[in-house]
């Protein structure tokens, strides 16, 4: 299968975070890049800024492309479809980063047996630290899904997913995880602040702790309970924090955020 030149319909945060990885890696060159925007307005700019043509022509994307990209919202995929549903051909790799939106509702509304990829990134690709999932629809081939994976690594770690209903549930982890950790952090910060601590300093022994503990957690060599029972030994400061997290059933809590999340994911796609 050919990849060589790959365009991205909607060039927005994550499509920008994604192509500027591909460039600092040298996965590809500009020249093999392309994006589209729905404004005239900005596109200089926008060209400029992501290094690459940037245009409003959707269809001429498609027909350049062998490789495309739909990273619009979840609410303009369909229009986008039916804007260059006839020259999608079954030699081109659609690639879906919209959530909610199954494979099969992409299949379906595409002329052709078309080789479909969907995948869910998130925001901290922009500083090259991106977690994204990856399901192959009905026609996507191996060769398909390692090659978008390959891609997709330029900006962080990559899972593919087994079964697509699993995605929602990658939404509400990873694609919307950086808004939940981002309050935890600043949660943390607060509580430092209402103790007398100014709320800079504190934030940043919040922020550089999670990143050290996220460090360890992923190079363990041990479990997770292990990793907290290492720093929460009996009869400690930390023992107290972890038994008040307990009593509050902070488990529970955040089963109950990734729920909800991860419905809501779903009910994007049914719109």
């Amino acid at each position: 299968m050919n990849y060589k030149k790959i365009g991205f319909i909607g060039s927005g945060k994550m499509a920008g975070a994604i192509i500027k990885g591909l460039l600092k890696s040298s996965f590809t060159n500009p020249d093999s890049i392309e994006a589209t925007q729905e404004a005239e307005v900005g596109l200089k700019e926008k060209s400029e800024f992501l290094g690459i043509n940037v245009s409003t022509d959707n269809k001429k994307l498609v027909i350049n492309s062998d490789v495309v990209f739909i990273a619009v919202k979840p609410n303009q995929v369909i229009g986008v479809l039916d804007e260059i549903k006839q020259f999608v051909t079954p030699d081109k790799l659609i690639v879906s980063v919209a959530a909610g939106i199954s494979t099969s509702k992409i299949e379906n509304n595409l002329i052709q047996k078309s080789r479909v990829i969907r995948v869910m990134p998130n925001t901290p690709a922009l500083v090259g630290e991106g977690m994204s999932g990856i399901i192959g629809g009905r026609y996507a081939g191996k060769d398909d899904i390692e090659f978008v994976r390959t891609l997709l690594s330029t900006v962080g770690e990559c899972v593919v997913i087994d079964n697509e209903s699993q995605m929602d549930i990658v939404t509400a982890i990873s694609g919307s995880g950086p808004a939940f950790f981002y309050k935890v952090i600043n949660d943390i910060a607060r509580a430092g602040e209402k103790m007398g601590m100014p709320y800079e300093k504190a934030l940043l022994l919040s922020i550089q702790t999670a990143i050290g503990s996220a460090k360890m957690a992923k190079q363990r060599e041990v479990s997770m309970e292990t990793l907290i029972s290492n720093v929460a030994t009996k009869g400690g400061c930390t023992r107290v924090g972890i038994d008040v997290m307990s009593e509050i059933h902070t488990e529970e809590i955040f089963y109950d955020v990734i729920k909800s999340t991860a419905e809501k994911a779903s009910e994007l796609g049914k719109g």
